[in-house]
């Protein structure tokens, strides 16, 4: 059966290989008791754990009221003293616990975060880079050798990108021009795509953002980029900006969380997210094969991601944070080193990616999802888990007969945004969560139409289900990425609103699939 249609952004030449029918590994979907804590630990908020004080503190006034000693003790006070008297005592004490409690709830409870609207990077048509043209582009660079040209042609082929990716200027020069000029050019070019869009769909002024998060892993000059997007655009003196670096693929979330922890914190607040990859002076020039994978897969794309906190602005904003969880595997040693950035035995620097990449990425896939999933599944969900993880302890022959309880996800998330990070992370993830191709079918567009965009590939994961007009306002959009590290950070966002498609449906191409 054909999936949905493309869009003409995503779909502009031809169609995405289907996916292989290979079984990728990843762990089983088992579970740690400790990170099932931990995953209930953050779901009760400071002001939910008041809300169920409250009950219980009226459970114990009604112990406390059937006790014949509470009841002698009242009674001993009233011939003591007039019963008025006591009275005049025990009311107030009680309003003044419910004041209490009531001002505790108020000043704790989470502050709801707004995300306005988001605006992806479309490159012009001159940085548009074809299979073939890479492989022209690979031999007239003059810096590999044969097997590894023939390498890098057949590693593209099969990586499910298409012909209309994008490198920026400076790789597409003949010859290529690996500066860090060209590295600044291609960052104000994503900047001023991105930006003047945001501000425009929002009808924010520049001079009104109050934070400033941009992320790019391997790009950090003096001043920095948010700095750069400071002075682009004269922002206010009094901005706060924040610059992540060296945090790979997932960096794009973690900013997402640092906005979240800052809006929850200062009160009607803009925050701006700048979310990118500049891979002009990355590019590899060795013979190293695991170095040579993120020529073919990673290129030039960015996003930008307007957040507020200002309950006024909730009829505008499109969705709302329910949460974020994110975890780090650097504690091992194959995890850290799955994704490295270091020099070759010629002294070239480049991104050496691991044969244990994937087996990594299971491994902290299964410790997020194990964390998130008691803060975004219904009470049956939990009633269930907890009945199976009863049953286990007490009888060994249902523990010998019935698998692990595992809930679906995918009956309680309607869309799904995992990093474009290449086919074999695509499809470990579908077959590990038990996804359709239908829920995987944004990562693959993006990826086919615009590459491995880092960081910002969940942003355009996100507008491809916008533009297909499948949003209606109560879906939960779940977002989860993977980077250096080695880490796994997701955020679902629950929409406030219906979306209706902004583009015609294109006649002629579908995926397969």
């Amino acid at each position: 059966m054909a999936n949905p249609r493309y869009d003409p952004k995503y779909a502009a030449v031809g169609t995405p290989p289907a996916p292989p029918s290979a079984r990728y590994w990843y762990p089983a979907r088992s579970y740690s008791i400790q990170e099932v804590r931990q995953g209930y630990v953050d779901t009760l908020t400071s002001s939910s754990r008041i809300i169920w004080f409250a009950p219980l503190l009226l459970v114990v006034m009604f112990m406390f009221r059937r006790n014949t000693f509470v009841d002698a003790v009242i009674e001993e006070l009233c011939k003591a003293h007039d019963a008025s008297v006591v009275g005049m005592v025990i009311f107030p004490c009680c309003l003044l616990a419910l004041v209490v409690l009531t001002a505790l709830y108020l000043v704790s409870r989470r502050v709801p975060v707004y995300l306005l609207d988001f605006a992806v990077f479309t490159p012009p048509d001159r940085n548009r880079i074809t299979l073939d043209g890479f492989g022209d582009l690979l031999q007239r660079s003059g810096w590999f050798a044969e097997e590894s040209l023939e390498f890098q042609r057949r590693l593209v082929a099969r990586s499910g990108l298409g012909d209309n990716t994008y490198f920026p200027d400076g790789i597409l020069a003949n010859p290529p021009e690996l500066s860090q000029q060209k590295s600044r050019e291609e960052a104000l070019q994503l900047i001023t795509g991105c930006l003047d869009e945001l501000f425009a769909k929002t009808q924010v002024s520049p001079q009104d953002i109050d934070f400033v998060i941009v992320n790019c892993s391997l790009f950090c000059p003096t001043p920095s980029i948010s700095s750069m997007i400071i002075n682009k655009y004269k922002m206010r003196k009094d901005v706060r900006n924040y610059n992540l670096s060296g945090m790979g693929c997932s960096a794009g979330l973690i900013s997402i969380d640092l906005a979240k922890d800052l809006l929850q914190t200062h009160r009607s607040k803009y925050c701006l997210v700048f979310s990118f990859e500049n891979i002009t002076e990355n590019w590899y020039k060795g013979q190293m094969r695991p170095m040579l994978m993120s020529n073919c897969l990673f290129r030039m794309g960015a996003a930008a991601i307007l957040l507020t906190n200002k309950r006024e602005l909730y009829p505008r904003a499109k969705y709302t944070l329910q949460t974020t969880v994110r975890v780090h595997h650097g504690a091992d040693d194959t995890a850290y080193q799955a994704i490295y950035q270091m020099e070759d035995g010629d002294g070239k620097k480049g991104v050496r990616i691991s044969r244990d990449l994937v087996r990594a990425v299971g491994d902290v896939l299964k410790s997020n999802v194990t964390i998130l999933a008691p803060q975004i599944l219904p009470y049956r969900e939990h009633a269930k888990f907890l009945i199976d993880l009863l049953l286990r302890k007490i009888s060994s022959s249902y523990r010998a007969k019935v698998p692990r309880y595992m809930p679906c996800f995918r009956d309680h998330i309607q869309h799904f945004c995992i990093h474009a990070g290449g086919r074999a992370i695509i499809d470990g993830l579908e077959q590990n969560l038990k996804l359709t191709p239908e829920d995987v079918l944004p990562s693959r567009a993006t990826l086919y139409r615009y590459g491995n965009t880092s960081s910002s590939s969940i942003w355009y994961e996100l507008n491809y289900i916008e533009q297909k007009g499948t949003v209606k306002a109560g879906d939960k959009v779940w977002q989860i990425a993977f980077g250096s590290g080695l880490k796994c950070n997701s955020a679902v966002w629950r929409a406030l609103k219906t979306l209706r498609s902004t583009y015609p449906a294109p006649t002629g191409l579908v995926c397969e699939g």
